[in-house]
């Protein structure tokens, strides 16, 4: 097929995508109790994307569909005692820890009606102690202090941070945090009520984790862009606990630690507060709103556990993300994922260099992931997030060079990033 034919069938293809609905449903016993997604209406007939719970406890996902005139929470709950009922009463929860003083910081920049949703979440959250802290980026107006002051007073910190950058934004948070463990999240999620109870209690259980990370399910599926993207995993991570220990590198991770985007997101994310101090917190020459386009929690993750110490996943910590809306907004993304990859790596490697003979060792197997990262992925496959992900939205091939063209420009947008620093007198870590 010529390209141009292709790339026609691709855009009919993305366009002839339909909206899907979010819910959630509970399952206890022979009890289910079916709510939709935050934010989401009533789930009537259509095709839905349902959050499976078992006594509350996120332990899967399913793609369903309700037919019209039948009950969606009968047909929904018959699909997913079929399918997870099993899984669920097998898994256990936790011992309960008293979760350490937790410090939430948010990152923004002009856009205040997302952070209000966000923080209206985050104050009602079940953990016994928090703060949270707002870090203003490069603010152009007065919008977001004048939320901050009108609506949260004295339940929210607000700090100005001129310097753009998210990794700066993030640097000026940690130094704010007053709390054991400092959690990030951004303005344009919904976190669950236990998300910051489940996301830091890990560290009282283990004096030797330096970060963990959660779940990240989609808030929204009505735009094209949002479907494909959870259609090919999203930012989840699936359910299954992990720890990740650099004293038993997992056999099943030949390229680890550099692989950082298998541990989870930016979004839901937290670091013992001492221990991120103690590696300089993010490269400031990473992240969104710098040339390196991302790559700053990553950055994060690696820098951790190249100093000993371990990271967990915790699919309990749930946040909800407002996945971007337009075929657009998938093309900025996916070049910046691939930008922020090499920036990362870049990043470890200056600040790092006695990992570069672990990393020259890898490096091979690395050229072989990064050109499966980038392949076209057609409708066959599966497994991400929960058990629904069955690709039936080919991902477009424009997308795929996107992400390659990234990835050879992030060491570029990387150094440019640290001498715009420079010129500004701020250093890179």
């Amino acid at each position: 097929m010529a390209r141009s034919a292709r790339a026609q069938e691709e855009i009919r293809r993305f366009l002839d995508i339909g909206a899907v609905q979010v819910a959630e449903l509970d399952l206890d016993g022979d009890e289910a109790v079916l709510r939709p997604g935050p934010g989401s209406p009533p789930v009537t007939h259509g095709e839905v994307f349902v959050l499976v719970r078992w006594r509350g406890r996120p332990v899967g996902t399913l793609l369903g569909r309700v037919h019209q005139g039948a009950d969606p929470r009968v047909v929904l709950a018959e699909r997913a005692k079929a399918v997870l009922a099993k899984r669920a009463k097998a898994r256990q929860a936790p011992e309960a820890c008293e979760p350490p003083y937790a410090s939430v910081v948010v990152a923004t920049r002009e856009r205040a009606g997302q952070l209000a949703r966000a923080l209206d979440s985050l104050l009602a959250q079940d953990h016994p102690r928090f703060e949270i802290v707002v870090v203003d980026n490069a603010p152009v107006t007065s919008e977001t202090r004048e939320l901050i002051e009108r609506k949260y007073a004295e339940r929210v910190r607000y700090v100005c941070e001129p310097v753009p950058g998210l990794a700066v934004a993030h640097n000026t948070g940690l130094a704010a945090a007053r709390g054991e463990v400092v959690a990030f999240t951004d303005d344009d999620v919904v976190a669950d009520p236990r998300w910051l109870t489940e996301l830091t209690a890990p560290f009282a259980a283990d004096p030797g984790l330096g970060c963990s990370t959660g779940l990240i399910l989609p808030a929204r599926l009505t735009t094209p862009a949002q479907v494909l993207l959870e259609s090919h995993g999203g930012f989840a991570k699936g359910f299954t606990p992990r720890t990740y220990d650099p004293a038993r590198p997992p056999g099943d991770e030949p390229l680890f630690p550099f692989t950082a985007g298998r541990f989870g997101s930016g979004a839901n994310m937290a670091f013992r507060t001492a221990v991120l101090r103690s590696v300089g917190g993010f490269d400031p020459a990473t992240g969104a709103g710098t040339a390196a386009r991302g790559g700053d929690d990553l950055y994060g993750f690696v820098r951790v556990l190249a100093q000993g110490h371990r990271l967990r996943y915790t699919p309990s910590a749930l946040v909800w993300h407002h996945h971007r809306e337009t075929w657009r907004d998938l093309e900025t993304q996916a070049y910046g994922y691939g930008a922020g990859l090499t920036a990362f790596l870049t990043a470890v490697l200056v600040n790092r260099p006695a990992l570069l003979p672990a990393f020259l060792a890898k490096l091979p197997r690395g050229l072989a992931h990064a050109r499966a990262l980038t392949a076209v992925r057609e409708t066959e496959g599966g497994g991400a997030p929960g058990d629904h992900d069955t690709r039936t939205h080919p991902w477009p091939r424009r997308l795929s060079r996107l992400q390659r063209r990234g990835m050879v420009y992030g060491p570029v947008g990387y150094l440019r990033a640290r001498r715009a620093l420079r010129a500004r007198g701020e250093g890179a870590r």
